[in-house]
Protein backbone atom coordinates (compact mmCIF):
# COMPACT_ATOMS: atom_id res chain seq x y z
CA UNK A 1 0.00 0.00 0.00
CA UNK A 2 1.27 3.50 -0.91
CA UNK A 3 1.50 6.39 1.27
CA UNK A 4 -0.26 9.66 -0.26
CA UNK A 5 1.44 13.05 -0.45
CA UNK A 6 -1.62 15.22 -0.11
CA UNK A 7 0.22 18.36 -1.09
CA UNK A 8 1.27 16.93 -4.77
CA UNK A 9 -1.04 13.68 -4.55
CA UNK A 10 2.29 11.61 -5.39
CA UNK A 11 3.10 8.42 -3.96
CA UNK A 12 4.92 9.05 -0.24
CA UNK A 13 5.89 5.86 0.92
CA UNK A 14 5.02 1.79 0.32
CA UNK A 15 5.44 -1.04 2.34
CA UNK A 16 5.43 -4.36 1.57
CA UNK A 17 3.28 -7.59 2.17
CA UNK A 18 6.18 -8.68 4.17
CA UNK A 19 6.66 -5.82 6.09
CA UNK A 20 3.02 -5.37 7.23
CA UNK A 21 2.79 -9.20 7.81
CA UNK A 22 6.18 -8.59 10.61
CA UNK A 23 4.39 -6.24 12.15
CA UNK A 24 0.72 -7.47 12.58
CA UNK A 25 2.74 -10.52 14.46
CA UNK A 26 5.08 -8.34 16.41
CA UNK A 27 2.55 -6.44 17.48
CA UNK A 28 0.30 -8.86 18.55
CA UNK A 29 2.60 -10.63 20.39
CA UNK A 30 3.27 -7.69 22.41
CA UNK A 31 -0.93 -6.69 22.74
CA UNK A 32 0.21 -3.57 20.83
CA UNK A 33 -2.15 -1.75 17.77
CA UNK A 34 -0.06 -2.55 14.44
CA UNK A 35 1.27 0.51 13.91
CA UNK A 36 5.04 1.00 12.77
CA UNK A 37 6.72 4.46 13.36
CA UNK A 38 8.98 5.22 10.66
CA UNK A 39 11.82 8.00 11.83
CA UNK A 40 14.74 9.28 10.47
CA UNK A 41 17.09 10.65 12.91
CA UNK A 42 20.68 12.45 12.70
CA UNK A 43 23.59 10.23 13.23
CA UNK A 44 24.71 6.30 12.16
CA UNK A 45 27.89 5.87 9.87
CA UNK A 46 26.34 7.72 7.03
CA UNK A 47 24.74 10.50 8.32
CA UNK A 48 21.02 10.14 9.08
CA UNK A 49 19.86 6.39 10.55
CA UNK A 50 16.15 5.37 10.35
CA UNK A 51 14.13 4.16 13.38
CA UNK A 52 11.68 2.09 13.51
CA UNK A 53 9.11 1.20 16.67
CA UNK A 54 5.88 0.28 17.10
CA UNK A 55 3.48 3.22 17.60
CA UNK A 56 0.68 3.73 20.29
CA UNK A 57 -1.50 5.45 17.92
CA UNK A 58 -1.50 8.17 15.14
CA UNK A 59 -0.13 11.75 15.33
CA UNK A 60 -1.75 14.52 13.94
CA UNK A 61 1.38 15.43 11.17
CA UNK A 62 1.60 11.41 10.17
CA UNK A 63 1.39 10.37 7.32
CA UNK A 64 -0.38 6.92 7.31
CA UNK A 65 -0.34 3.73 4.93
CA UNK A 66 -2.57 0.90 5.50
CA UNK A 67 -1.81 -2.54 4.20
CA UNK A 68 -4.07 -5.48 5.56
CA UNK A 69 -5.21 -3.66 8.74
CA UNK A 70 -1.11 -2.53 9.98
CA UNK A 71 -0.80 1.24 9.72
CA UNK A 72 2.95 2.80 8.63
CA UNK A 73 3.20 6.26 10.14
CA UNK A 74 5.98 9.08 9.21
CA UNK A 75 5.96 12.10 10.89
CA UNK A 76 5.95 15.36 8.43
CA UNK A 77 9.87 16.43 9.07
CA UNK A 78 11.18 12.45 8.35
CA UNK A 79 8.50 12.04 5.38
CA UNK A 80 10.95 14.88 3.68
CA UNK A 81 13.95 12.43 3.68
CA UNK A 82 11.73 9.08 2.90
CA UNK A 83 9.60 10.15 0.43
CA UNK A 84 9.47 7.35 -2.63
CA UNK A 85 10.88 4.65 -0.65
CA UNK A 86 9.87 0.96 -0.09
CA UNK A 87 9.97 -0.54 3.90
CA UNK A 88 10.21 -4.48 3.59
CA UNK A 89 11.19 -7.13 5.73
CA UNK A 90 13.60 -9.46 4.89
CA UNK A 91 15.30 -12.65 6.24
CA UNK A 92 18.61 -13.78 4.87
CA UNK A 93 21.36 -16.07 6.54
CA UNK A 94 22.56 -13.22 8.56
CA UNK A 95 19.16 -12.13 10.34
CA UNK A 96 16.27 -10.80 10.09
CA UNK A 97 15.26 -6.91 9.47
CA UNK A 98 12.81 -4.19 8.84
CA UNK A 99 14.71 -2.64 4.98
CA UNK A 100 14.12 0.73 3.83
CA UNK A 101 15.16 0.99 -0.22
CA UNK A 102 15.36 4.72 -0.06
CA UNK A 103 15.35 6.34 -4.07
CA UNK A 104 17.08 10.19 -2.62
CA UNK A 105 19.78 8.00 -0.50
CA UNK A 106 22.87 9.00 -2.19
CA UNK A 107 25.07 6.38 -0.26
CA UNK A 108 24.10 4.00 2.84
CA UNK A 109 25.95 2.09 5.01
CA UNK A 110 26.48 -1.77 4.52
CA UNK A 111 23.91 -2.76 7.52
CA UNK A 112 21.54 -0.50 5.63
CA UNK A 113 20.61 1.10 8.71
CA UNK A 114 21.75 4.53 7.85
CA UNK A 115 22.14 7.13 4.41
CA UNK A 116 23.58 10.23 3.42
CA UNK A 117 21.85 12.32 0.84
Amino acid sequence: MTMTDQQSGASAVTITDSAAARVAAIAAKQGKPAILRLSVDGGGCSGFQYKFGLADGVEGDDSVAERDGVKLVVDSVSLDLVRGCSVDFVETLGGTAFRVENPQAASGCGCGSSFAI
